[in-house]
């Protein structure tokens, strides 16, 4: 049902404020522009840092530190001799995400200690930062890295821990985690975490821990700080030393030694962000942009080339194309049947995925497949082909395969099984985004650690994985994926895109739902598989279900390929954690609206004031009222609105609704 409730105008103001002070000799302290955020740093036997929001205390002090191969240790005894302030106000365009510039609004302190290192301090309005440099001659190892977030209270956490390691190696794994809500002194001791690791400060803030600019160094970990108990710390995995393959399909190149230390660098250098997001209500999670803010500028002069969009994707569906004169499968005859799909659909790619080359040597095209006669045929129907490749595979002839491909017309390659975050992978991350945006190819990486803003340096990087998708219900029975489903906008989204591949046109109930491989199911309804189309982030965006799935259900369809992968605004409208989630966002003239419940079924309310006056056209998907029964029950319907307008929508178990609101011509 929907009902249009007159909104009444409501005026705010901010009060922005500034300031740098020194509350002791020792003592450096940073506020936000606003105010609000109090960054202190405490040099002494130890360097520690401790933030405040308002009268919250959100990171009480907390040890940071390096610990060189040379035995000395960035940040005890740490004296002071000069430091530089700054305030920065600027704006930077972004134009492969959720909006089309990013406000980068900081107040900032340089310190330099003695010993040619220091500490960059920086506070925004919604969070603080800091990173470590060193100005040293050559290469410096660092043994570890000690990084501190201590809580004052035991807050309950939303913890993604690490599972389905990669033959033992804990630092090696898929990185795909559900959360388990616990006390932080709950989190199971000697164990790890992932981040963004979400805290409830209570009072209906959160904090989110989050690290940014990761090159050319290990990704950190979050594990229990076992001294104070409520309190995480970061942890690193060591350089691989011995490698070898494993894993599934002899496809993973695994770890089966590692060094005694975690980065072997550049003395001169500056190191990862270490970073706390702060919201005062969950709705404000969902349009944060701390990691684009601290980010590597694009190393990518001209983007022109980069085209985002939809991808028609075969693996999850299982190929499993019907009602057609040919056996279907990994060969030509099915793929071009993609390609008509796609073209008829206005899908702007098609994903060739596993089996299409030999799994360790990409250069070998299987008998049964015609990749330059399907890229042809692909460029007559306006279709561009991507290619899926381990990374095992690409990273034994890359420059040869980007050559060879490029040449053919690929557009770009979905790249697998990384699995590893360790200084050795995070730099063939790099590589391979630079290398590729040489020749002009996208890529997607899968099996892949959590975006920390090399998305914004190589804007060639359309998506990352990194989270538990919907390929996982191919052979999990018991996750609780709309539960999850309401947890990654607030959570994992904070890092960047993810390639959850939504799109699954065969719906079920919580009971009726049953693991398939090649007629694989969803959880929750068919309007909450649209509903992922605007709430996701994923500017390389998959439609996980077959062709013949697609065409019996023309109209989902159809709306699903209206709605774009970037957009050049967002409003975050409405939200709780693990609950429910509402997201607007503008291409052009055009609004998208999208929500999301999780297994309860609830009443949502859509605030339109964010349109400009006019009345406009809302195309409205919302779940049917049957679909607590039958979850691929849905309602159509177009009605008029203008920005003076709420919309009240009805959501079921594990439901969803997606609007397109067009201005009347």
């Amino acid at each position: 049902m929907i009902k249009k409730i007159f909104k009444g105008i409501v005026f705010s103001s901010l009060l922005i404020s500034a300031s740098f002070t020194y509350s002791q000799s020792n003592v450096i302290h940073v506020k936000s522009p606003n105010g609000k955020i109090d960054m202190a740093l405490e040099s002494g036997a130890k360097l520690t840092w401790s933030v405040k929001h308002e009268n919250t205390e959100v990171i009480v002090p907390s040890t940071i530190s390096l610990t060189l191969g040379s035995g000395e240790v960035l940040g005890n005894n740490a004296k002071v001799i000069s430091t530089k302030k700054s305030k920065v106000n600027t704006t930077f365009t972004t134009p492969i995400y959720k909006k089309e510039s990013v406000v980068d609004e900081y107040n900032q302190v340089i310190v330099n200690f003695k010993g040619h290192y220091g500490l960059i301090l920086r506070a925004y309005d919604d969070g603080a930062a800091y990173r470590f440099f060193t100005n040293k001659k050559g290469q410096i190892i660092v043994e570890s890295e000690e990084a501190g977030f201590n809580f004052s209270k035991d807050h309950k956490a939303y913890v993604p821990y690490v599972r389905d390691l990669r033959e033992n190696d804990m630092y090696s794994f898929a990185f795909e985690c559900d959360y388990v809500e616990t006390p932080l002194s709950g989190f199971v001791k000697d164990s790890l975490a992932i981040s963004p690791l979400l805290v409830d400060l209570e009072n209906g803030k959160k904090a989110a821990v989050i690290e940014a600019d990761l090159e050319d160094y290990p990704g950190m970990f979050l594990t229990r700080n076992n001294q104070t108990k409520q309190g995480l710390k970061g942890a690193f995995a060591h350089y691989p030393k011995e490698e070898r393959m494993g894993g599934y399909n002899n496809m993973d190149y695994m770890v089966a030694k590692r060094e005694p230390y975690i980065a072997k660098t550049s003395g001169t250098r500056k190191f990862p962000w270490r970073a706390i997001i702060i919201s005062e209500s969950d709705k404000d999670l969902l349009n944060n942009d701390m990691v684009q803010k601290l980010a590597a500028p694009s190393r990518i002069n001209d983007i022109s080339w980069i085209k985002p969009g939809k991808v028609a994707w075969d693996w999850w569906n299982d190929w499993n194309i019907s009602k057609v004169d040919f056996k279907a499968g990994i060969n030509t005859e099915t793929y071009k049947y993609y390609i008509d799909f796609a073209s008829k659909n206005n899908i702007e790619y098609v994903v060739l995925d596993e089996g299409w080359s030999e799994e360790t040597d990409m250069m070998k095209i299987a008998p049964s497949m015609d990749v330059e006669k399907l890229i042809n045929y692909g460029k007559q129907k306006n279709v561009g082909i991507i290619l899926w490749a381990s990374w095992y595979a690409i990273n034994q002839v890359l420059d040869d395969a980007f050559i060879k491909y490029s040449k053919m017309g690929v557009k770009g390659f979905k790249i697998d099984f990384l699995d590893r975050d360790d200084q050795k992978m995070v730099k063939s991350v790099y590589n391979i985004a630079k290398k590729a945006a040489s020749y002009k190819l996208l890529v997607d990486f899968h099996g892949m650690y959590k975006p920390t803003g090399v998305q914004r340096t190589y804007p060639n990087i359309v998506n990352f994985e990194g989270v538990k998708g919907l390929e996982n219900v191919k052979w999990t029975a018991n996750d609780d994926t709309p539960y999850y489903a309401t947890c990654i906008p607030f959570i994992r989204m904070l890092a960047g895109p993810m390639d959850y591949t939504p799109g699954a046109m065969r719906n079920a109930t919580k009971a009726d739902f049953r693991p398939s491989n090649s007629m694989p199911m969803s959880k929750g309804t068919r309007c909450h598989q649209l509903g992922m189309y605007v709430v996701y982030e994923a500017p390389l965006q998959m439609m996980a279900d077959s062709p013949t799935a697609y065409m019996k259900e023309q109209e989902s369809t159809t709306f699903i390929t209206k709605i774009p992968t970037t957009f050049n605004e967002t409003v975050a409208l409405d939200g709780k954690v693990g609950e429910y989630v509402s997201i607007a966002r503008r291409k052009g003239d055009i609004w998208y609206v999208g929500g999301l419940t999780n297994w309860t079924s609830r009443e949502m309310m859509v605030d339109l004031s964010f349109l400009d006056k006019g009345t406009y056209s809302a195309e409205i998907f919302r779940d049917g009222i049957n679909a607590d029964k039958d979850p691929t029950d849905y309602k159509r319907e177009t009605i008029d609105v203008t920005n003076t307008d709420k919309l009240t929508v009805n959501m079921a178990n594990g439901g969803g609704f997606a609007i397109i609101i067009s201005p009347k011509k």
